[in-house]
């Protein structure tokens, strides 16, 4: 095994002694045939941005060669609510590289993620997969970088009330077993994702614990490490799956709802993200933040409104976008400052070795910490279609290079205070909010919708569709009507409950 692989929890990558993004159809017919693989899994996301499954039972190898050159029939009006049923016959066609050991079917099965075409064979124009390929196409010709990004996964585990080891209400950070439950089922959740290729940084629990009579409810994370826009969007599409479908087995329930309850720590579904050019990362000029990284932060601040429509895609996601909380209402950026919309989180820019100073008999580390370094998107939450906001992100990180002037606007919406205190009010003042609701979240992507379609990377159509769906909900003044009415608030977040 070579350096790349001898540690990787992926079996198919161990086996076949190459990164995933490098494995063939007969690289998996092998692997097939010498684990006694006797099913495939074909999996594809529809509108209600859930990992759908078509189920084969492989008869011979030419039927698996079959199926892995020539994909499957679908019909995606049943899939997608824009598709219509005149025209609705579409293919799915597996993407090797996404591959991965079923880890819940006791009949040995390979999952593999796959792309829509129509039926010319092309790929369709409105499927959010697609949408997230272009937007990272036109952002490499008009800027000669690529995009990276990871997703921080908030969500809520829910069982049975534990009168044993009660942690504090709301003081549920970083905190350890046995004032912790969901641990043992984070662990598990964070091995399966390993083993389907997603590239775990982390996980633990965080702020949001409480009780509601006899249920306990408990908040965890799991970040991710940057990556292709497009492999972090596929990640965490497939952590999702394993973290539902792991809690089921458990016989716990989970939610990446937005809000929960009232007063209580809501689930976001942060985004990180890096500029890479040859390899190096271009956030980072001479340890202080570049131009580079302010273009783009530009860019996410000046599209910041019309974004929620892909990431804040129900009613719910508006209760957690409230003033005075962690979660942002303002359009400004800053440095560690949480309550800001970017956050420019703290990195390794000073380029100092700390493993020394507590272990002397260590070398001092060699290397180029910055590489490290991201900017963070705080707004989105788990209603988000994960495709869809991975390329409202690139399509904004773009935008940010064809602004007039960006780092004038970075300038301008840059906080070093606590924008909420008294003697900062006339900052706050010159801020723009975000929406705060679907309904508002629609007249901004109808307003900003000619950046998206720029290059042909959204399709108008989808977006026109989208704008209804999002106005359907006619929730603009929804939190003025229910307020802090705990009753309807969860039967708002009951309906909710499963986004995403």
């Amino acid at each position: 095994m070579n350096d790349m692989t001898a540690m990787n929890p992926n079996p198919l990558v161990q086996y076949l002694n190459k990164p995933a993004k490098d494995f063939t159809r007969d690289d998996l017919v092998r692997y097939c045939e010498d684990y006694n693989i006797e099913m495939v899994n074909f999996r594809y996301v529809g509108w209600d941005g859930r990992l759908k499954t078509l189920n084969f039972i492989i008869n011979n190898k030419a039927h698996l060669e079959e199926i892995l050159t020539n994909g499957e029939r679908v019909d995606g009006s049943s899939l997608f609510a824009f598709v219509e049923a005149g025209s609705s016959d579409l293919y799915v066609v597996p993407r090797y590289k996404t591959a991965f050991l079923n880890p819940f079917n006791e009949i040995p099965t390979l999952d593999i993620l796959c792309s829509y075409f129509d039926k010319n064979g092309n790929p369709l124009e409105s499927a959010p997969e697609y949408i997230l390929k272009k937007a990272h196409q036109s952002f490499r010709e008009v800027t000669g970088m690529t995009f990276e990004a990871m997703g921080e996964l908030e969500y809520y585990v829910i069982f049975p009330k534990d009168p044993l080891f009660q942690a504090a209400d709301q003081r549920s950070y970083h905190e350890s077993t046995p004032f912790t439950k969901g641990e043992q089922l984070r662990s598990e959740a964070m091995e399966a994702i390993a083993q389907a290729g997603g590239l775990i940084k982390y996980g633990h629990s965080e702020v949001g614990n409480f009780s509601l009579e006899d249920t306990d409810y408990e908040q965890n994370e799991l970040e991710f490490l940057p990556t292709n826009v497009e492999d972090a969007a596929d990640q965490l599409l497939v952590a999702k799956w394993i973290l539902r479908t792991l809690a089921q087995e458990y016989g716990v329930n989970i939610s990446f709802a937005p809000k929960i309850t009232v007063g209580k720590a809501g689930s976001g579904l942060h985004v990180h993200t890096r500029l890479m050019k040859d390899g190096t990362n271009q956030m980072v000029k001479d340890g202080q933040l570049s131009d580079t990284a302010k273009k783009a932060i530009a860019g996410y601040l000046d599209l910041a409104p019309s974004l929620t429509a892909f990431g804040n895609i129900n009613p719910t996601s508006y209760f957690r976008l409230v003033p005075h909380q962690e979660a942002p209402t303002n359009i400004c950026w800053g440095d560690r400052n949480r309550s800001v919309l970017v956050r420019v989180p703290l990195g390794w820019s000073l380029n100092k070795d700390l493993i020394t100073q507590i272990n002397p008999h260590e070398k001092p580390f060699q290397g180029d910490l910055t590489e490290r370094q991201t900017v963070e998107f705080r707004c989105p939450d788990g209603s988000a279609d994960i495709y869809l906001l991975m390329a409202g992100l690139t399509v904004a990180a773009r935008h940010g290079f064809e602004m007039k002037d960006p780092l004038e606007y970075a300038k301008k919406t840059y906080v070093d205070v606590n924008i909420f205190d008294e003697e900062h009010k006339d900052k706050l003042a010159e801020l723009d909010q975000l929406p705060s609701s679907c309904f508002e979240s629609s007249a901004k992507l109808e307003k900003q919708k000619y950046i998206y379609t720029k290059y042909g990377v959204f399709p108008e159509g989808l977006l026109n569709w989208i704008t209804e769906y999002l106005k359907s909900f006619n929730d603009q003044h929804l939190r003025e009507e229910i307020g802090d009415n705990e009753e309807e608030i969860l039967k708002l977040v009951q309906r909710f409950f499963h986004c995403g």
